[in-house]
């Protein structure tokens, strides 16, 4: 006869069960880079709208987007059904994530700002909708230290399976057109397929997880224990930092690759090459936090990223060899960044668990998402303002001033190693490990 679990352990959640839950990501991720990446350029120049009037439906569809995620993440915690509490709202965001994603992605040649606005907010709606239940019921299948890891493990790996999908699918026919059957409306078709389908799977296959909730908490005192979850404070501050040290780089890869290696051919092979790695680094992290604990992994990962990226400067034109090298390196190391963060995310939900008597992994979601899309505005909002300090000219050629050329090196590389090393001061000696987590967990359990 199979012995008891012990106190502040849960069953081992099957494989079939993980893969099941994670399969939606696939499609989710390839929604997130088009987005940020290559509908403002679709619609620029293929559509037809000015820079103006893209940039203001886009800017509307932000603030939007930013008013949803707590909005939503009340609803995923508090909208209870006999379906339950993270299936109902996910099963029904698909099709209007769906249906926007491919009107978005394929639009009529006489598509205005009104359109990109629309059908921007319904899928800034729909994904949200999506994700915040998607992720609270991640967080919510396993209640132990290491079973979080795996299962967020397998959700990030195809987080990037996805990723990878949105790079090539919308390169094969190409985008300069918009009216015909173009890369951007095939990516749109395959999302509208794939994830009314992949999440049907999920929904059908994956159990809502128990409710561990015995007291009903009003927003005022609710967000009182967010506030007071030094853990959690911690965490998403680490988070928040990282991300604008990894948006930067972000923002300015295709000007690094196009204006400091003079190699704009590459842009696609080594953006396809960093994030084939990280799919690579997924269970190398999930590894690593096994044998030295989620937070010391996260930090170990950091550092060994801002050591990669500290060469970057040495690189001069037509270093395309070297620079595949660093493209490999991180991408194997981002791998950390994406599966590691939302299992510790899951192990502070704990502390309010314990402490609140409500289960809130939605709201807590909400902030995660928030968290994320300020960073990136952020790194934005520093990267773009310091190369114009420095008159930065993209796409000047021979006439661009050296000084421009070294100030894009050291932005790209070096203001995210500085911020990066604030991130691991926050993290280095996280206080929540595997034993004060599984005496949380037992806490709960017994209420």
């Amino acid at each position: 006869m199979r012995a008891p679990d012990p106190p502040g352990t849960s069953p081992k959640t099957p494989l079939a069960r993980i893969i099941a839950y994670a399969l939606p990501a696939i499609p989710l991720a390839a929604l997130t880079l088009p987005l940020y990446i290559l509908l403002p350029a679709f619609y620029s120049e293929a559509v037809g709208l000015s820079l103006a009037a893209t940039g203001a439906a886009l800017v509307a569809v932000r603030i939007f987007d930013a008013v949803n995620d707590p909005l939503i993440g009340v609803v995923a915690d508090k909208w209870r059904t006999p379906f339950g509490r993270r299936r109902r709202l996910f099963a029904l965001s698909l099709p209007v994530c769906g249906l926007a994603a491919l009107m978005l992605f394929w639009p009529p040649v006489n598509a205005g700002p009104l359109y990109l606005a629309g059908w921007g907010m319904a899928l800034s709606l729909g994904y949200t909708a999506a994700v915040i239940p998607f992720f609270a019921w991640g967080a919510e299948m396993a209640g132990d230290y290491r079973g979080r890891s795996t299962i967020t493990g397998w959700r990030e790996g195809f987080t990037l399976t996805g990723t990878l999908i949105a790079i090539a699918l919308p390169f094969t026919l190409g985008f300069d057109d918009a009216s015909g059957f173009h890369g951007l409306a095939l990516l749109g078709v395959a999302i509208a397929i794939a994830l009314p389908a992949l999440g049907a799977i999920t929904v059908l296959v994956v159990p809502e997880p128990r409710e561990h909730t015995h007291a009903s908490v009003d927003w005022r005192a609710g967000l009182g224990h967010l506030r007071g979850n030094a853990p959690f404070v911690r965490l998403i501050a680490a988070f928040f930092v990282n991300g604008m040290a990894n948006g930067i780089p972000a923002t300015l890869f295709l000007f690094f690759v196009g204006d400091y290696l003079g190699a704009e051919a590459m842009q696609g092979p080594l953006l396809f090459l960093y994030f084939a790695c990280g799919v690579a680094g997924v269970p190398l992290a999930t590894w690593t936090s096994r044998r030295v604990g989620k937070h010391r992994a996260w930090a170990l990962g950091m550092i060994a990223a801002c050591l990669v990226f500290a060469t970057v400067p040495l690189l001069s034109e037509g270093d395309i060899a070297a620079f595949a090298i660093i493209c490999a390196a991180t991408g194997l190391l981002v791998g950390f960044d994406l599966a590691i963060p939302p299992a510790i995310q899951a192990d502070v939900i704990d502390v309010d668990t314990a402490a609140s008597g409500e289960q809130r992994s939605g709201i807590y979601f909400a902030a995660w998402s928030l968290a994320t899309k300020l960073s990136l505005a952020l790194a934005v909002g520093i990267a773009f303002p310091l190369l114009d300090l420095f008159d930065f000219q993209a796409g000047a050629g021979p006439a661009q001033d050296p000084s421009a050329l070294i100030a894009l090196a050291v932005t790209y590389a070096l203001v995210p190693v500085t911020l990066k090393l604030g991130a691991i001061a926050l993290m280095w000696n996280f206080p929540l490990d595997e034993t004060r987590q599984s005496a949380l967990r037992a806490s709960i359990e017994q209420k």
